[in-house]
């Protein structure tokens, strides 16, 4: 789950980490009110949850009130990366003497936590990799032991910073690496980093937390922003289920992550593209596949489903009951693979609910059920 960047701030600020004054406007009378209140001289910042805001016309400065009020106007509404701006950060402008760059990631790699530290800032990590190679820099955290002073000292040192910074820099890390850790989260990013005549401050603040752990923060949780799914995810997630949206035409519904990667593989290798995929998970009940298959069928480029469902916790007759009930009303062609726990009684129950009807297609393997599923959909 990404947080925007007003959020991460308010997480960050929390833990001690300074920031600007802000605040977030959602219509042209807030941001007029919050710049009075901050002198008139502002930054207004689009919150949308994608990178490089900057560089589409996201980010404007305003020197004035009146300055700032015509600048929203302009920003609101506007679509950067496919994200409508219905949300603008507005926050005193500061007097930035230096950029640079903290960040921490998850680094699978490696099993542990990478600590990125750059001297240079204000552009993308990749870009200032590309750019200023000699001014970054890299350790590897191991989450067992956490981070330590001496590598505190290689990235400062090896990032090229200046001595001035080293202290309260390495506060900031520190810092971070504690919310990274608390939060559960997947990365944890100031870009940039600035100096001003008061210290330094986080310009800007990414905070990504891991899906998977967000039952035990349900106050992160209550943060998510549904603004920028697809209404789809949304109310997967609202039903516990694991929903992807993707481009093609082929939706998929299969039990364990596992299989449904290995479905959407089979279905590229016979030349077609899944239009979504639902994990239905190892113990799934008639209900949820019949829940599952509404979500499917809700994306309007679907043509074809493939079910493919491998018994284990999962007894294939409680799928193919679900199935009836779900695909009672549907015309949509679906090919059904059903092997494991009680596939025969499956494959029975569906044998039968498929007399008559032109639109059901029972296979015995996953390759011919790939192959059908491409070959209806084209």
């Amino acid at each position: 789950m990404r947080l925007h960047e007003y959020q991460a701030k308010q997480i960050f600020s929390k833990h001690g980490i300074r920031i600007a004054r802000g605040e977030l406007a959602t219509s042209i009378e807030e941001v007029e009110r919050i710049a009075k209140e901050l002198g008139g001289r502002v930054m207004l910042k689009s919150q949308v949850l994608v990178g490089g805001r900057g560089k589409a016309g996201g980010i404007k400065k305003a020197y004035s009130v009146e300055e700032a009020v015509e600048k929203a106007k302009e920003m609101f509404g506007t679509v950067i990366k496919g994200h409508v701006v219905e949300k603008i950060y507005v926050e005193e402008m500061v007097e930035i003497e230096r950029e640079m760059y903290a960040g921490l990631t998850v680094d699978r790699t490696s099993k542990g936590i990478a600590a990125i530290l750059s001297s240079v800032g204000g552009m993308d990590i990749e870009e200032i990799a590309a750019k200023h190679p000699e001014k970054i820099a890299k350790v590897t955290i191991s989450p067992k032991w956490g981070l330590w002073d001496y590598q505190l000292r290689e990235l400062l040192i090896n990032s090229e910073m200046p001595k001035e910074y080293w202290r309260d820099v390495s506060s900031i890390l520190k810092t971070l690496y504690g919310i990274m850790v608390h939060y559960e989260a997947e990365l944890a990013e100031i870009n940039p980093l600035v100096a001003t005549p008061d210290g330094l401050i986080a310009a800007d603040a990414r905070l990504n937390i891991d899906d998977s752990a967000l039952f035990r923060h349900r106050d992160l949780e209550a943060l998510r922003d549904f603004t920028e799914a697809d209404q789809t995810e949304k109310v997967a997630m609202e039903k516990g289920l694991n929903y992807v949206k993707l481009d093609g035409n082929i939706g998929v519904l299969a039990n364990g992550a596992g299989m449904a990667m290995a479905t959407m593989d089979l279905i590229y290798l016979e030349g077609g593209k899944p239009a979504n995929f639902l994990d239905i998970g190892g113990g799934a009940s008639s209900e949820v596949v019949r829940e599952s298959m509404n979500l499917i069928l809700t994306d309007k480029n679907v043509k074809t489903v493939f079910i493919n469902i491998f018994g284990g916790i999962t007894r294939c007759d409680d799928v193919a009951r679900g199935l009836v009930e779900a695909l009672s009303d549907i015309s949509v062609p679906v090919v059904i693979r059903l092997a494991g726990t009680n596939e025969e009684e499956g494959r029975k129950i569906m044998r039968e609910f498929a007399k008559g009807r032109k639109n059901i297609y029972i296979v015995e393997t996953m390759e011919e059920g790939a192959k059908k599923a491409v070959e209806l959909a084209r």
